[in-house]
C-alpha cells in the first residue's frame, strides 16, 4: 500500500469513529463527509440544541502534496494524536488551524 493510499485509510478509520458519538444535550449527531479524490475529510456535527440550529465543522483534513493538514480540530483532546498512534508521521501532519508563524514551535511539521 503506498503511503497516499495509506494516509486516506487512517484518516478515515479515525474519523470515522466520532460519526458514533454521542451528544449530551440537544439533538445533533455527527456526519462523515469524505471526498479521497479530492482528498478532503471532514466530520459535521448537525441538529438543534433547543430552539438553536447546530450546524458545522468538527473536524476539517485535508491532504495537500503529500501532507496532512488538520484545518479543523475540535476535538477534546485532538484529532493529531491519533493520526499519529494509527500511523501518519509527526513531521507530515500540519496543523493549519494554528497560525504559521506558530507551527514551528509545535511537534508537527510547518507547511
Amino acid at each position: 500500500m503506498d503511503t497516499l493510499t495509506a494516509y486516506r485509510k487512517i484518516i478515515q478509520d479515525t474519523l470515522q469513529k466520532y460519526v458514533d458519538v454521542k451528544y449530551a444535550y440537544g439533538d445533533i449527531h455527527n456526519e462523515a463527509l469524505f471526498d479521497p479524490k479530492a482528498d478532503r475529510y471532514m466530520i459535521v456535527s448537525v441538529g438543534w440544541e433547543g430552539m438553536k440550529r447546530v450546524h458545522g465543522s468538527l473536524i476539517h483534513i485535508d491532504i495537500v502534496q503529500d501532507k496532512v493538514w488538520i484545518q479543523r480540530d475540535g476535538t477534546e483532546d485532538g484529532v493529531a494524536n491519533e493520526l499519529v498512534e494509527g500511523g501518519i508521521p509527526k513531521d507530515h501532519i500540519v496543523l493549519g488551524y494554528k497560525e504559521p508563524e506558530i507551527r514551528k514551535y509545535t511537534d508537527f511539521a510547518v507547511a
